[in-house]
């Protein structure tokens, strides 16, 4: 398939859907409901039919906002409303009535889907007064609605779904596709508008990394990260792009399970998923005993050497041979047996993450991107990890690093800018470069992440310390579940800890002990010298964590401040 030709996300179904030859093939499945199973041909009415209906109610351009979990439903939705030539507007479940109703004003959607009543409950007292509400579509059937109402089960069966005709986007590579807000570590979200010639660039460079690990039958993905977000917003059109058989997860805390029920090859995540992973998969290597232990450190030690592109003994190499048959094979079985590579993005791996997993037979290839980049930049390919670095940039966009080290991003896939904000994309797009907020180098054309604009601690000696790079070496201690830096022209630094529940009763003076070890591997300028716990994990729920798990710090910060500034007195 030449994506270059395609002129917008629509035809890309459609094409891919033309060259299916059993088109009652299954493509999209919800693990957590048997019966929610849709063939390509399924999906195809489907999509058709709700644009029927999208066609009598919304004109180009129009915004149509989708509040639901991952289920095929929303796949279908998002691709009916760009098949109207409507525009997407996904919003996290996650969000409170305030974000909603902030969403709701600046994008002013003239039509709302939601997946069940528990979604319209978050927005029924906030539509009330917003005229510019057309009609609401249901996936589930909802309650007390007090404006026109659609509901998908019904819509099914009151019409022929087989005889829903079928139309052609008239949308170019240049029109938006989706308004994407950013889900924010302070202030409000900023709606990204992605272009279909941006998402369609990014698929580009993503078969060039997956071409490698496709199967000749039907590639299976497992989707769990919110599809809200732009990072699995556009795997599905990757997805779409090698026919691709979607599996959608019933929930993270089963997501291991859900691997072993579908078995998948190609699974997306962002990095606190694998730093929960390594985390557990090294406190059970802790317990093995007797020659059990070690297999495991031999395995652990040769794989390190191969991920660091360290030269084997031919002894060593037959080792390796066999410890992949006796250890690393026991450890994929534990996920579904099938896996080709975990695809890491949406912030920074911490490096000893990646080697461990990498080292242990789980191929990790981490990338790098933002929202108003469609969203990847850059990713490391197979046959070539670079642990510490973010991987070559993807072709068709051009990326450079300015004087004071910030990364610049120019091409297609770069945003259109933010919806009516002009003053910040201003400040963001300049001459036609991106300006991420990221400092970086590249490494033989490999790029690495350095550090953040803003995210920067600077001591009274004027040096620039990064707290996320602490904060994961603080939570790689197993007792450790979440922690945050603080510091910020201080004398030294000090640290808020959330223990892991299974380490409740730990002394202080064994979290002192631990941290004065870990000091011993970090500059003295980044030494933690006090801490304080809470017995509060930060949520999703509670507001401290964005939809994609990134510590909202400005609001962290905020709640403990008198804590972090009494380790001063």
């Amino acid at each position: 398939m030449n994506l270059k030709q395609i002129n917008n996300l629509t035809d890309l179904f459609f094409d891919q859907f033309n060259k299916q030859s059993n088109k009652d093939k299954i493509l999209l499945s919800t693990l957590g409901d048997k019966r929610k199973n849709y063939s390509w041909q399924d999906t195809y009415n489907f999509i058709n039919l709700v644009s029927n209906e999208l066609r009598k109610l919304i004109s180009k351009g129009d915004r149509c906002l989708l509040i639901s979990e991952n289920r095929p439903e929303w796949f279908i939705t998002d691709l009916a409303i760009m098949l109207s030539d409507g525009i997407t507007v996904p919003a996290y479940t996650t969000y409170a009535e305030k974000d909603y109703d902030y969403i709701l004003n600046d994008c002013t959607p003239s039509i709302i889907f939601v997946s069940n009543n528990e979604q319209f409950n978050k927005l029924k007292n906030i539509i009330k007064d917003k005229k510019f509400i057309k009609k609401i579509f249901s996936f589930e059937k909802v309650d007390n609605v007090e404006i026109e109402y659609v509901n998908y089960e019904e819509l099914t069966q009151n019409n022929n779904i087989k005889n829903s005709l079928s139309y052609k986007s008239a949308a170019s590579r240049k029109d938006p596709s989706c308004i994407i807000y950013t889900s924010g570590t302070q202030g409000n979200p900023k709606g990204v508008i992605l272009s279909h010639g941006g998402i369609l660039n990014n698929c580009e460079g993503a078969i060039d990394i997956l071409k490698p690990l496709l199967s000749k039958d039907q590639p299976r993905f497992l989707t769990w990260l919110p599809l809200s977000h732009s990072y699995e917003h556009t795997v599905q059109f990757v997805q779409i792009t090698v026919a691709a058989r979607i599996f959608y997860a019933e929930s993270i805390d089963k997501l291991v399970k859900n691997m072993g029920d579908c078995s998948p090859e190609i699974m997306t995540a962002v990095p606190r998923f694998y730093q929960n992973l390594y985390q557990k998969i090294n406190a059970s290597f802790k317990k093995a005993t007797g020659l059990k232990k070690n297999l495991i450190f031999k395995m652990l030690k040769l794989g390190l050497k191969k991920i660091k592109k360290e030269n084997l003994t031919i002894f060593e190499k037959i080792q390796d041979s066999i410890l992949e048959k006796l250890v690393r094979k026991k450890i994929k079985s534990q996920f579904g047996g099938s896996l080709k590579t975990f695809v890491s993005g949406g912030g920074a791996l911490d490096k000893e993450v990646g080697y461990f997993l990498n080292a242990i037979g789980l191929p990790t290839l981490q990338g790098y991107g933002l929202t108003e980049t469609s969203p990847v930049v850059s990713c490391n390919p197979i046959d070539d990890i670079r642990i510490d670095t973010v991987g070559p940039p993807f072709k068709g966009n051009e990326v450079k690093i300015a004087e004071d080290g910030e990364i610049l991003v120019k091409g297609e896939n770069v945003m259109l800018g933010y919806w009516n904000n002009k003053e910040e994309t201003d400040k963001v797009l300049i001459n036609g470069w991106l300006h991420t907020g990221d400092i970086g180098v590249f490494e033989n054309n490999f790029l690495k992440i350095t550090d953040r604009k803003k995210d920067i601690l600077i001591t009274p000696g004027g040096d620039n310390i990064s707290p996320l790079k602490i904060e994961n070496e603080l939570v790689n201690l197993e007792f450790i579940d979440q922690a945050v830096v603080y510091g910020d022209n201080k004398p030294f630094l000090v640290a808020l800890l959330v223990l892991n529940e299974e380490f409740i009763n730990i002394t202080n003076e064994e979290i002192h002990n631990a941290i004065n070890n870990l000091n011993n591997n970090l500059s003295k300028i980044e030494n933690i010298k006090k801490f304080f716990l809470i017995n509060e994990k930060f949520s999703i729920e509670n507001g401290m964590l964005t939809p994609t798990l990134k510590l909202k710090r400005y609001k962290i910060i905020n709640k403990y401040k008198n804590n972090f500034e009494n380790l001063y007195n």
